[in-house]
């Protein structure tokens, strides 16, 4: 057998300052290797370190040279971000805000979208499956406050509006109160309960501080408030909240709130507060369970009276 080099090729060094076999040194290491030869053998043949050949041996070919990843300064956080931009719904900036303000690390909104992008795909598929979804009759009811200054005999008054919407029909129960405590929520959810007739076989709301003790985003793991159990299992309901900083899983009385604000408030001046809640009563008569739903394309109503308003279970609490 021949043993002279086929091929010569300067050896360069790598970043550590060791020097490097060439592409064609491996080569023939391995054709060597092949032909039967020991390590030290081809070692001396090649004026190596017989440790060298047992690594591009070991290896099959060349081994490139990887420096080391240098540290980021994202490193670690990655569930921090993840949490911060599904709660600020994709959201960079405010993000990038947060992680100052609250970590203390300053980064440049490029690199901060860059760290965020792997979330992007999975809060769309969330957008996608949260945009929409359908309850069965007598199934949910959704429950919800929201703000708006009403002008009554004259002067601004701040007023909690509390929204209830049953999920099938979308029949709504709207109640006002100066406040949002939980007697607040308590009185809303009963007037909702006496108006359909019925009881749902579960209550859907957000996580308010009232009603929701502790929600833990990762286990969905939730807390209520005692007073909520207890009230819950005096009307026969099943409490649900949605998961944080989701809350549009509560969609329908979302938009509900919205429409209450838009329609039946905005534009308008009272005398008394009695006049203002006479009106929700006569709008919420009149107007939003009469009109068609741009969802449904049926009055809820008239959706409600043929289709859930048996579903409901018969009132058995303190109506009673």
């Amino acid at each position: 057998m021949n043993e002279q080099r086929i091929t010569e090729s300067p050896s360069w060094s790598d970043p550590r300052g060791q020097v490097m076999k060439t592409p064609d040194d491996v080569a023939e290491m391995l054709r060597l290797k092949a032909c039967g030869w020991g390590l030290k053998r081809i070692a001396r043949q090649l004026g190596c370190s017989h440790h060298t050949v047992k690594v591009y041996v070991a290896a099959d070919g060349v081994k490139p040279f990887k420096s080391p990843e240098r540290p980021k300064r994202l490193d670690g956080l990655e569930d921090w971000l993840r949490e911060r931009f599904i709660r600020h719904r994709g959201n960079a900036d405010v993000v990038r805000q947060d992680l100052l303000a609250e970590k203390g690390v300053a980064v440049s909104r490029r690199t901060l979208q860059r760290a965020v992008q792997p979330y992007r795909q999975a809060l769309r598929a969330e957008a996608l499956a949260t945009t929409r979804f359908e309850t069965p009759p007598g199934r949910q009811l959704q429950i919800d406050f929201g703000e708006r200054l009403v002008e009554i005999g004259g002067a601004k008054i701040k007023a909690f509006v509390f929204v209830a919407t049953l999920g099938h029909s979308r029949r709504l129960n709207v109640r006002a109160f100066r406040a949002e405590k939980q007697e607040h929520s308590f009185a809303g959810i009963e007037s909702a309960f006496t108006s359909f007739g019925g009881v749902p076989e579960e209550v859907l709301m957000d996580n308010p501080r009232a009603l929701v003790v502790r929600h833990d985003a990762a286990s969905r793991s939730v807390e209520f408030n005692d007073k909520l159990i207890a009230y819950a299992k005096h009307w026969g309901f099943r409490p649900r909240a949605c998961a944080p900083y989701r809350a549009r899983t509560k969609g329908k009385t979302e938009s509900g709130v919205g429409y209450v604000k838009k329609n039946a408030i905005a534009g308008h001046s009272f005398t008394s507060w009695e006049a203002f809640e006479a009106h929700l009563a006569k709008w919420e008569r009149e107007v939003a369970n009469a009109r068609i739903h741009g969802t449904t394309g049926e009055a809820p109503m008239a959706r409600f009276e043929r289709d859930e308003a048996h579903r409901l279970k018969p009132l058995s609490g303190g109506a009673c």
